[in-house]
Formats: C-alpha cells, sequence, structure tokens
C-alpha cells in the first residue's frame, strides 16, 4: 500500500507499477557542455514545424481559392526567415512566461536567492502560454514587416505547433518533471524525483503529448485536408487554441501541480486559468472566420 499525501491507499501488488525508464537528461557531455533531451525536443519541433508548414506552402491544391489568388500566402524563403522570429519568440515568451505565472509565484526562494537561474533554461522551466505569446508577437511583427497576412501566417504556424508540442512533452517525460497524480490505474509509474517517493502516478506528461501533440495534430490536418479550413483564415488558429485550452484542462486534472489557484481543494491549477482566455480568444478567430458563407 502506498498513502499518498491526502490519506489515500493504493492496493495495487507493486510488481505491476510500470518502472519508469531511467534515461539520462543529458544526452551528450562533452566537458563542461551536454547536449540534453530538452534542448533537443525544441530544435526538433522548430526544424519539424518549419519542414511541415513549407510542404503545406508547396501543395497547391491548398491555395486555390479566391482567398489566395492561386497562390500560396508566403513564400519558402520566406518562412525560412521567419523560423528565427518563431525560435526568438518560443524561447524568450517561454521563459519569460514561467517566470510570472510560476517562478516568481510558486518558487520565489529557488530564484530570487540565484540571480542566475532565471537564465538556465536548460535546466527546464518553460511556459507554453508565455511561449504561444512570443510566436504570436513574432507572426504580428514578422507580417507586418514582410506585408505578409497575418491571420493566413498565424493558420500555418498553428498547423505545425502541435508537433514541438509532441516532443516537448516528451521531453518532460524523460526529465521525470511535470508528473501526475496517485493512482492505481495499470499503466502507472514510480517516477524517481517525485514526492511522497515510491508512489505509482499517472504519466501525465504522456497524456499531454498525446492530447496536444498527436490528436491535435490530426484534428487540423483533417480540418485541411479534408474541409479546407485554410480558405477560411483564422479557422485553423481558433481551432487550435479551443482544442488545445481543452486538452490542457483534462491534462491538469491528472498533472500533480503545485500551481493551484486559490487552495489545492479548488483544483484549478494555474494552467487551467490561462486557458481560460484562449477560449475567449478562439471564440473571436472561429467567429471572424465563420461569419462570411464560403
Amino acid at each position: 500500500m502506498w498513502p499518498d499525501d491526502r490519506g489515500m491507499a493504493y492496493k495495487r501488488p507493486r510488481m505491476l507499477v510500470i518502472p519508469f525508464p531511467a534515461i539520462d537528461p543529458v544526452l551528450i557531455q562533452i566537458g563542461p557542455f551536454g547536449i540534453r533531451w530538452y534542448a533537443l525536443s525544441y530544435i526538433a519541433g522548430l526544424v519539424l514545424g518549419w519542414w511541415y508548414i513549407r510542404a503545406l506552402i508547396k501543395t497547391p491544391r491548398l491555395w486555390t481559392s479566391p482567398v489566395f489568388g492561386g497562390k500560396a500566402p508566403a513564400k519558402p524563403e520566406q518562412i525560412d526567415d521567419f523560423v528565427l522570429w518563431a525560435t526568438l519568440g518560443v524561447i524568450l515568451g517561454g521563459r519569460l512566461g514561467y517566470l510570472l505565472f510560476y517562478g516568481f509565484i510558486y518558487y520565489p526562494d529557488e530564484f530570487f536567492g540565484d540571480p542566475f537561474k532565471a537564465f538556465k533554461i536548460w535546466e527546464g522551466g518553460m511556459s507554453f502560454h508565455g511561449g504561444l505569446l512570443g510566436v504570436v508577437l513574432a507572426i504580428v511583427l514578422y507580417a507586418r514587416a514582410t506585408k505578409l497576412d497575418m491571420f493566413k501566417l498565424g493558420d500555418l504556424v498553428a498547423a505545425a505547433t502541435p508537433i514541438g508540442l509532441f516532443f516537448g512533452r516528451l521531453a518532460n517525460f524523460i526529465n521525470g518533471e511535470l508528473w501526475g497524480k496517485p493512482t492505481d490505474v495499470p499503466w502507472a509509474m514510480v517516477f524517481p524525483n517525485a514526492e511522497p517517493a515510491g508512489m505509482p502516478r499517472h504519466p501525465s506528461q504522456l497524456y499531454e503529448a498525446a492530447l496536444e501533440g498527436l490528436v491535435l495534430f490530426v484534428i487540423l490536418r483533417l480540418m485541411i485536408s479534408r474541409f479546407r479550413a485554410l480558405d477560411r483564415p483564422g479557422l485553423v488558429t481558433g481551432t487550435f487554441l479551443a482544442f488545445y485550452g481543452l486538452f490542457r484542462a483534462v491534462s491538469e486534472i491528472f498533472r500533480d501541480s503545485e500551481a493551484f489557484i486559490f487552495s489545492p481543494d479548488s483544483g484549478i491549477t494555474m494552467g487551467m486559468l490561462l486557458s481560460l482566455p484562449m477560449w475567449a480568444v478562439a471564440a473571436l478567430f472561429l467567429w471572424r472566420a465563420l461569419r462570411k458563407p464560403a
């Protein structure tokens, strides 16, 4: 039996608990420099997202609508240039968002006690919502600088974003962080860094990788390829925001989070709270995209 901090107990035999695959967070260590899976996940997400957007642009049948005048809304070279803007938006926005939404609020001693900790991105600590705001700003600024339609560019970026989310959640799993609540489901795992120690928990990182990554990518892909969602600028972006907000809220139910709003008894986490504005913005995007006949 494994009593948790709420006085509950789990009676499943220990032999049925799936062992956590102890993967070294550092893939390669060369002297003081190390290549971490966490960093590689961001690189993989950005590179594959860039490749996917280029593939969409090079698919002529997607751009036959009068909305596009028979041509893609951006040139491949423009997407190449935008990758740098998006990378800066993800990294700077993600880290700043984490510090504002989580670090300074829930772990003040760590960050105020070590002034350099805020810059140690390789140790983890990135906020999706902060990264989202960073990328939105990058889209707006780049679209204005290049005279691209920001709604059309935003749809392309939204379509590719689940790729990065998938790899990011896998990196969280490899790092053994953001583990789930205690449970007795057959696929529960014991995470080495979780406290109380030795307790089987939901692998919530994998839930998020599946929902925010795979499922959301398939939904957007079907909308683009089967229902020509790109013909209505803003529709893909609105759908992404709506489903991400939903999937994140569902995933937070299983995550053993310290970032509660009000109190742990409320069950409302910071991740849930930050997802609420996404639904409001999603509604605006969907209304704008669907207000005119196709």
